[in-house]
């Protein structure tokens, strides 16, 4: 990096955001989750306890769920990060499978939790689909091998976010929709 893109506590940084490429000069100490709402205006992933206990807050990095709140966006060099914003295909005005569901099934309430409850899906998803098990995945279950999601399962992986609606059992039925 050159002497031109750091600058004290300040370092250049580029990631693309839902397939967009952005550079910015970035304070060592800022999160994803306020650089996400404050500088590129994308405020679908919400601040709810910024300590990375709720899920609110919820983005995928290089397809992998994580808290925007707890990662430093400084370290993001080269990234992709996929907010909920990103989720739907621009090109078809089409919604993802999961967030069509979430209308389906009525996945939501007061809807402060859903942008991180969706990118935490997409993840669960993918997760399985690649093998990854989970503290209640079974013994049987082979190494590398697609995991089942049945209820269990999914409610195990999305344990995560938090909803004070209480809308999980409807939030468990659209995911079951769309698993594969």
């Amino acid at each position: 990096m050159g002497s031109d893109q750091h600058t004290g506590h300040r370092s250049g940084t580029t990631f693309r955001v839902n397939g967009e490429p952005h550079t910015l000069l970035l304070d060592h100490r800022r999160v994803l989750l306020d650089v996400l709402r404050e500088d590129l205006g994308l405020t679908g992933a919400k601040k709810g306890c910024d300590h990375g206990q709720c899920g609110a807050c919820t983005v995928l990095v290089d397809g992998r769920r994580t808290n925007g709140c707890l990662l430093l966006a400084v370290t993001l060099e080269g990234c992709e990060v996929t907010t909920v914003e990103g989720l739907a295909d621009d090109d078809d005005e089409e919604l993802h499978p999961l967030q069509q569901a979430f209308l389906d099934r009525d996945a939501f309430q007061c809807g402060y939790c859903t942008p991180g409850q969706l990118c935490s899906a997409v993840g669960v998803l993918a997760e399985a689909a690649a093998g990854h098990p989970s503290l209640v995945t079974g013994p049987a279950a082979a190494p590398g091998r697609p995991v089942p999601l049945d209820p269990r399962e999914i409610r195990e992986r999305m344990s995560g976010n938090l909803c004070r609606c209480g809308a999980y059992p409807r939030i468990v039925e659209a995911v079951e929709d769309v698993v594969p």
